[in-house]
This record gives C-alpha cells, structure tokens and sequence, in this order.
C-alpha cells in the first residue's frame, strides 16, 4: 500500500511541471503561428500596396487633327510611313501653346507616352473615313508622369534628384486643371505583351506563354504519372528493379529544378533541335519536373483505397485490370487530381528552369501556337524587377499579385476538388 501511494505521490508531484512544459510548448507553438502570420500578413500588404496602383493608368487628352497633308499627302493613306508622332506632337503643343524654344518643346513632348501614335495608327487602320476630320482621344501619358500623378514622384525633390522638371511638373499640373489629365483602369497591363515603355508594359505575353506550357505539361504529365502510378501499385512485381525505380522517382522529386532545366537544354534543344524559348519546350521540361510529384501523390491514393474494394471486385469474378479501371482509380481519382493541380501550382511558379531554355528573353509579342517565342509569368516578373525605372517596380509589384491569384485558385480548387469527391471509409 506504501508503495502505491509513493507512486502516487511521484506522479502527482510531477504533474505541475508536465503541465508546464505543456503550456511552454503550446505557448511556443502559438508564437510561432501568430509570427508567421504577422510575416504573412506584411508581405502582402507591402505587396498590394506597392502593386495596387499598377492597376490605373494616367491618360491625356488630346484634340488630334487627322490631316490628310500629314497622312495622305499623295492622296493615299500609308500607315507605314505617316507622321502619327507629329500628329500628336501638334495636339500637344495645341493645349499648351506659351511652350516655344527647342528644349521646351522636347521636354514637353517627353510627357506623353510613345504609345499615343500607336493608337492614333490604329484608329486611323480601323476607320480611314476618319482622315481629315479632328477626334477627341485619351493618350497613354509617360510613366514618369503616371508616377508623378500617384504620388511616387516627390515633387518637392530638388530637380536633379527627380525624373521630371519644374517646367514639366507645371505643365502636367496645367494639363490637370483643365481637365486633361485622368486615372484609368490599366487595361493595357492585361492586353499588352511586354514593352521598353513602362506606360505600355502588360502580362498578356507571359500569361498565354504560362497557360500553354501548362496545357503542355498537363497533357502530357496527368496520364504518365497515373498510369506509372497505376503499374507500380497494382502491377510491376515486388524486386530490387521496382525498389530501385521507386527510390529514384521519390529522389526526383526532391532535385533543384534548374537540373530540369539542364535536362532539357540538353535533349530538347541541343538534340532535339526544338525551337528555343517555345512553350513546347517549356512545357516539356516542366513535365518532368512535375512527373514525380504526381507519381507520388496517385500510388498514395491508390493506396488509400481499402483493400476490401479490391478483395470484394475479385471475389465476384472481376480481372485485375477490372479491379483497377472499374472500382480502385475513379476512387482513387480525387487524390490524383488534387496532387496533378499541386504540381501544376508548381510548375506555374518555377522560373529557373525556363532560364535555362531561354524563355528569359525579351519578347514583345503574344504567342499564339506552342512554337511561338515566349515567356512566362515569373520569368517576366524577374526582367520588370530588375529594371531600374520606378514604373517597373510598380508592375512587378502588380505581376506577382496576379501570379498569387493564380496559385490561390488553383490550390483553392485542389481543396474543393478533395472535399467534394473523397469518400471516408
């Protein structure tokens, strides 16, 4: 009884330190939690506050006078050769008429994006009865006027310390009390492909470059991985061929994946002689980066499967193919699919095995096939960073936040897709 009650009194007496440690570890945990939160929380609220802006654009408003002297002075219409430049350049001057001396006049035109004979050259391709007649349009402004607009061009600076002069900061103010000046949806950040002008700048080109490489590699790595999954679950005989395969397949998903990049630099390009910087290629690499993952997360769903289904299936006369295709995959079917999206989510977001392909380089137009030259969303988000102009920093900001809603949605819908079709046993 003596002894009972000494063991007793050890275990109560020990109860007030395990609680503590208890409260220790679950205070720890809880700090460890509510840091990472504030981290969270700071990136991206620095994120949308640097990049929300990038979303507005300042436009002008200019009176252009379609002259036919200018554009059809041999009374043929050539867009290839018209003065679009000095159209616009005239609706400037015409708004601020005090501007005369040479270096004026440049420096006022600098306030103006490039970009506004553009749209002046498609108006005119879209609607040549328009020649010869006077239309009210809003011009993209420069980027250091947009930046000076929102507030992230210090206007009290000294003028060697800010893009803009006094003279432009007071024309750009006169423009603004008449009424000429006005934010805008940036519609051109979602309808351009990439340009040297920040005004003009969009993620188009490397959101299309993104979706095909993702189509090409949810072709091709979706039905690989299932049916690898498939064979080494159900099929291939337990030997040191089939350890050997399952130890590499876990050891490829855990290689850097510029090696990829390597890869695929070696075969597809060097010996393949594919086209460099294509969504083919792009596609094809980030295939067998993702191969693995979705190797992984199908057997361990078919594995999830109870073997009562299989014993069941073959009991009732059912073939091992049978069991497979008719009872274990469409169970196994909502794992397979929440680790394809998973591996997909990150093949969006790599960017150093496209370095490697050349899908880092400069490409102004919107692929329209898998063999157009391209590049992708991160890789567009590393050229914008390191560019020094404060408007590119703006859109990088406004990039990874569409990047970031790309990558919500499709975990957002792994989790719904588990949710909805698994089945608890």
């Amino acid at each position: 009884m003596s002894a009972a009650k000494s063991t007793r009194e050890k275990v109560e007496a020990g109860l007030p330190r395990r609680r503590r440690k208890e409260l220790t570890f679950k205070l720890v945990g809880l700090l460890a939690t509510t840091v990472g939160i504030v981290f969270l929380g700071v990136f991206f609220s620095t994120l949308i506050a640097k990049g929300s802006s990038a979303f507005k654009q300042t436009f002008l408003q200019l009176d252009i006078e379609l002259s036919e002297d200018v554009l059809a002075p041999d009374g043929e219409l050539d867009l290839a050769y018209a003065d679009f430049d000095g159209l616009v350049r005239t609706a400037l001057r015409a708004q601020l008429p005090e501007v005369s001396g040479r270096s004026d006049r440049r420096a006022l035109y600098r306030i103006v994006s490039v970009g506004a004979a553009y749209q002046v050259r498609d108006l005119i391709a879209a609607n040549p009865e328009l020649l010869g007649t006077t239309q009210s349009m809003w011009v993209p402004a420069a980027s250091n006027v947009d930046m000076l607009i929102k507030g992230n061009i210090d206007a009290n600076l000294d003028e060697a310390l800010r893009p803009v002069s006094d003279k432009q900061i007071g024309w750009v103010r006169a423009l603004e009390e008449a009424g000429r000046l006005e934010t805008r949806f940036n519609k051109a950040l979602f309808s351009n492909g990439d340009s040297r002008e920040p005004e003009l700048a969009g993620i188009k080109g490397a959101v299309m470059g993104s979706l095909y490489m993702l189509l090409v590699t949810l072709v091709l790595a979706f039905p690989i991985g299932v049916a690898a999954a498939i064979y080494l679950e159900e099929f291939a005989p337990k030997n040191r061929w089939s350890d050997l395969i399952e130890v590499n397949i876990n050891n490829l998903a855990a290689v850097p994946s510029i090696v990829f990049g390597l890869l695929g630099l070696a075969v597809f390009i060097n010996w393949a002689s594919l086209p460099r910087s294509a969504p083919l290629v792009g596609g094809l690499v980030l295939t067998l980066l993702t191969l693995p993952v979705i190797i992984i997360a199908s057997r361990a769903a078919i594995k999830a499967v109870p073997p009562s289904i299989r014993e069941a299936a073959l009991g009732l006369g059912a073939s091992q193919t049978q069991v497979v295709f008719h009872h274990v995959l469409p169970l196994a079917m909502p794992g397979m699919l929440t680790g394809a999206i998973i591996g997909m989510s990150r093949a969006l977001g790599e960017s150093a095995p496209l370095l490697m392909i050349g899908m880092v380089a400069f490409i102004v137009d919107v692929p329209a096939r898998l063999t157009d030259p391209a590049t992708a969303l991160p890789v567009q988000i590393y050229l914008w960073a390191d560019s020094p102009e404060r408007a590119f920093a703006e859109r990088t900001s406004a990039a990874i936040i569409v990047l970031l809603g790309f990558l919500l949605v499709m975990n957002l819908t792994a989790v719904i897709l588990r949710k909805r079709m698994e089945r608890k046993w």
